[in-house]
């Protein structure tokens, strides 16, 4: 007595036999398409599982291989057309090269927290030499006329507010 096949299997033989006898053409044809084996065997082997999954629907199980090859060229479409996206989108959003990391933001806004301490210390000629050359990026005859001073005297309070950081922050390290 022959019992009869379940459904499920019949699909398991014809796909076995699908998959044997056509699987390397089809990853050649979505090797072409693509440009990556990689991904051709991956999309390959998804149409395999699709047509699996479907065959109690197929109409005609002898154009199962062309619904295999529309589902393989169907689905490297879809693969070149993320692709596209993914790369757009990547070019658009690509971080500067040169971004500082978080910690070197914070390292250098605890160096700032100390420095901008140390000249809040400074008397208030070395203060405003130092702000006036070094932050406003004055020249010596542009600090000494707003100053109200001579060159000399701007060179020598920049120099003592200099050396006084400097030893301020040197102690700090």
């Amino acid at each position: 007595m022959t019992q009869p096949v379940p459904r499920e299997w019949a699909a398991d033989e014809a796909v076995t036999r699908l998959f044997a006898t056509h699987y390397r053409p089809l990853v050649r044809l979505a090797t072409l398409l693509l440009h990556d084996q990689g991904a051709a065997e991956e999309i390959v082997q998804d149409g395999y599982v699709a047509l699996h999954g479907r065959w109690s629907r197929l109409r005609d199980a002898d154009k199962a291989l062309g619904y295999l090859r529309t589902s393989v060229v169907n689905r490297c479409r879809s693969a070149l057309r993320h692709r596209r996206v993914v790369e757009t989108h990547l070019a658009a959003t690509r971080p500067m090269a040169d971004a500082p990391s978080a910690e070197a933001g914070a390292l250098d806004l605890l160096q700032h927290d100390a420095v901008i301490a140390a000249l809040r210390a400074l008397p208030v000629r070395q203060r405003e030499a130092i702000v006036l050359r070094y932050y406003a990026e004055l020249s010596e005859a542009e600090t000494a006329e707003l100053m109200g001073v001579s060159r000399g005297a701007v060179k020598s309070h920049t120099f003592r507010g200099m050396a006084a950081l400097k030893q301020t922050l040197g102690a700090e390290r």
